[in-house]
């Protein structure tokens, strides 16, 4: 068989990919105590009732089964432009400012295709979503590395990017509230991004995935609502985590209509529309009843509390998050986060993610994404192995 593109060279298989495979072999293995999958940030609660009927309804109807609008129908575009205008008090044009995607992760990799070419550099703080990195090596560009650390609250330090790199930058990615670290921004922040991407000349993009998983009262604010942004940044967002719609495949960009432009140019031609009755179900989450919200984020504050409460009485150092899915947790003494996590999986039998799948050495994430009684015996099943 004749070789494939270089290009494939540049990816690997991805991380989940390769916990299926081990899980199931370990499954196999004879042993009874299951398994418990703290390492995905899948969210194990359903979708409110109204979401569902109307993916029922509509699937139900006739006229559902055909090929949808590439960019999305009006109505569904509207719905996210509202739910902008009513969350953030920014307003968007629904023609040209939004554009609705089959999930944001084809939407990162889209828009590296979009705006890199072999020679650019695509900025990424560190630790970051693996799909940053991957997108920008697959356009052939160059991903460098903004550092950032505990201590600085994981923002990413700007000025210490160097001006040989800045000189051939084409986008800067900003990913908060975070994954993995939970860390948030303040607008302050983002004013400084903002004006750093003027400067320089660069596309923002902001990865809004956990702006509505938030906990203690915590507002978590868009990029969108600072002054210039629509200038010099797009938007992420989607509906997996906020609505509890993970695996429908259904997100948006919003933001420069220049930039949406390109990008719907791409998703022209590589998809074709989503499904109806998921368009349809994802108006009714959008524009339909929010209180649900509250409620299910006190579930997923309750589950912080336990596992970092458990976290630290083992000693561990893990901020207490004030968005986001995920307790990120420096490790004990020398260990390395693969050496880790596989001994935990091997003896507790409980997955978690190494920090070196975002780029990070010494760290791992846990999911809070199970029932109370999945976190207990995964918590308890940790602090009864010989690490501590």
């Amino acid at each position: 068989m004749k070789t494939f593109a270089t290009r494939t060279t540049t990816i690997s298989d991805h991380f989940f990919a390769a916990v299926d495979v081990r899980i199931n072999a370990l499954r196999a293995d004879g042993n009874p105590l299951p398994i418990i999958r703290l390492d995905i940030g899948s969210p194990d609660l359903p979708p409110a009732p109204h979401i569902i009927e109307a993916l029922t309804r509509a699937a139900a109807r006739p006229d559902s089964h055909g090929y949808q609008p590439i960019k999305g129908t009006p109505a569904l575009r509207e719905a996210w432009a509202g739910l902008y205008q009513r969350l953030h008090n920014v307003t968007l044009d629904p023609t040209a400012q939004v554009l609705p995607l089959l999930g944001s992760k084809e939407g990162i990799f889209h828009l590296s295709q979009a705006l890199l070419e072999p020679g650019d550099v695509a900025l990424i703080p560190e630790p970051a979503y693996m799909s940053y990195v991957r997108g920008a090596r697959f356009a052939g560009a160059e991903p460098f590395i903004v550092p950032s650390s505990r201590e600085t609250g994981f923002l990413p330090d700007l000025a210490a990017i160097p001006a040989d790199v800045l000189s051939r930058a084409r986008l800067l990615w900003l990913n908060f509230p975070n994954n993995p670290t939970s860390a948030v921004a303040s607008r302050d922040f983002f004013a400084s991004a903002i004006e750093f991407a003027r400067r320089h000349d660069i596309l923002l993009v902001s990865d809004a995935a956990y702006t509505q998983v938030t906990y203690d009262g915590y507002y978590a604010a868009s990029l969108l609502e600072i002054p210039g942004a629509l200038d010099v940044a797009i938007e992420f967002n989607t509906l997996s985590k906020s609505h509890n719609m993970a695996g429908w495949r259904t997100a948006v960009a919003v933001g420069n209509a220049e930039v949406l432009k390109t990008l719907g140019t791409i998703e022209a031609n590589v998809n074709s529309g989503g499904f109806k009755p998921i368009l349809e179900a994802s108006i009714a989450a959008l524009s339909g009843d929010q209180s649900w919200l509250g409620p299910r984020n006190q579930i997923y504050q309750h589950r912080r509390d336990r596992v970092i409460g458990h976290l630290r009485e083992l000693g561990l150092e893990v901020d207490l998050p004030q968005a986001s899915l995920y307790a990120w947790f420096k490790l004990p003494g020398d260990w390395k986060a693969v050496d880790f996590t596989n001994h935990v999986l091997q003896n507790a039998r409980v997955s978690l993610t190494p920090g070196t799948v975002f780029g990070t050495e010494g760290y791992a994430r846990l999911a809070f994404c199970s029932p109370d009684a999945e976190l207990v015996e995964a918590l308890n099943r940790l602090s009864d192995l010989d690490i501590w």
